[in-house]
């Protein structure tokens, strides 16, 4: 959150209030004077002392392990959403996928109230990574990685980022690939084996930036992060 919205929140004070402790250096984030107002925080993570006083943050973070046929949105008139996927006492209002995954895509997708943390992992800048395993319906060859790692040109000449795919299986029918990309073109996998004239007939998203997909959560399933997997995520709290 915010370390204004904390503060106002916590305090019930005034944006005059609000922003005259931060003038009198009245803001501690671990023991360090914090001049940035939009600063973004979380007591799981951070000492956030006001004035001589300990605040704290109420924020939800799940891992949903995405099935096909939900759509990445918080609502939807015709198709299930993510978001209704988690049981309704344990979702906050402002919850919402981070990033997006096709109707069809399984896989890993982050849902949270932290509105600026999900801001900030899905700028460009960020080169967040997030991997793939596809099932391709042709063979994947050392041509295709070196074309993937050289960056993938689409029609009308848009080039992708460098990416790095390493084949798994590779049958005249029949492939398995891990593909890594930082950057999220719409449809971008798809496009991307399309470009090499193939098809993607499953994609699967295993990781984003430090998180990986629990091999214990099922398919439709989503938990709360881990203190441990949320520290991973500190350095993108700015």
């Amino acid at each position: 959150m915010r370390l204004d919205k904390v503060i106002e929140q916590n305090l019930k004070t005034t944006r005059k209030e609000m922003k005259r402790l931060f003038l009198m250096k009245k803001v501690l984030i671990d023991g360090e004077v914090e001049l940035n107002q939009w600063r973004n925080v979380d007591s799981q993570l951070h000492e956030i002392q006001v004035d001589g006083q300990k605040l704290q943050t109420d924020h939800a973070y799940y891992l949903l392990n995405k099935p096909a046929g939900v759509v990445t949105a918080k609502k939807d008139n015709k198709f299930q959403t993510a978001i209704e996927l988690v049981k309704e006492g344990e979702r906050p209002a402002d919850l919402y996928p981070v990033g997006r995954l096709d109707r069809d895509t399984t896989g890993l997708l982050l849902l949270t109230d932290n509105g600026q943390l999900g801001y900030d992992l899905l700028q460009p800048g960020a080169k967040v990574a997030k991997t793939y395993r596809a099932t391709v319906n042709d063979t994947v060859t050392f041509e295709d990685v070196l074309a993937f790692e050289k960056g993938i040109v689409f029609h009308g000449g848009i080039r992708c980022q460098p990416a790095h795919l390493a084949i798994l299986q590779s049958d005249p029918d029949q492939s398995e690939v891990l593909l890594t990309i930082k950057e999220g073109k719409f449809h971008q996998v798809k496009k991307m084996f399309l470009a090499c004239g193939k098809k993607v007939t499953s994609l699967t998203r295993i990781a984003m930036g430090p998180l990986v997909l629990p091999a214990n959560l099922a398919v439709g399933n989503y938990r709360s992060l881990t203190l441990a997997e949320l520290k991973q995520l500190k350095s993108y709290f700015r």
